[in-house]
């Protein structure tokens, strides 16, 4: 089950957090620090599911946005890992500004998330 999705650029900035179970203000914004630093952390030959407190953490960098889902540990990696691209493609199909190169390879979004409605 998908816990919170969250979109961040390079600079650990929240562009779009959705949240699916119940977490305070306050716990929010120190979950997503702590989530932001383990993803920002790690190099591009490491693998994009961490294990992380009592969930995990699946992201996929897209040129300067992160986009990052927490699951319970028993859903299923990949799924989610093509879950995360369906929906960078349907924000292509969506948005005009927001340009896939090389099948799905290299992204890189114009568009400024805070000021968007999904």
């Amino acid at each position: 089950m998908i816990k919170f999705f969250l979109m961040v650029n390079k600079q650990g900035q929240t562009r779009l957090s959705k949240y699916y179970e119940h977490v305070e203000i306050n716990k929010r914004t120190l979950l997503e620090t702590e989530v932001i630093k383990s993803c920002l952390s790690r190099s591009n030959e490491q693998c994009s599911f961490i294990e992380y407190k009592d969930f995990k953490l699946i992201y996929q960098q897209y040129a300067a946005l992160f986009i990052v889902v927490g699951v319970n540990d028993t859903e299923n990696e990949m799924a989610i890992y093509e879950f995360v691209h369906n929906f960078v493609e349907v924000l292509d199909e969506y948005f005009s500004r927001v340009i896939i190169h090389n099948g799905g390879i290299c992204c890189y979004i114009f568009v400024h998330i805070h000021n968007v409605t999904i």
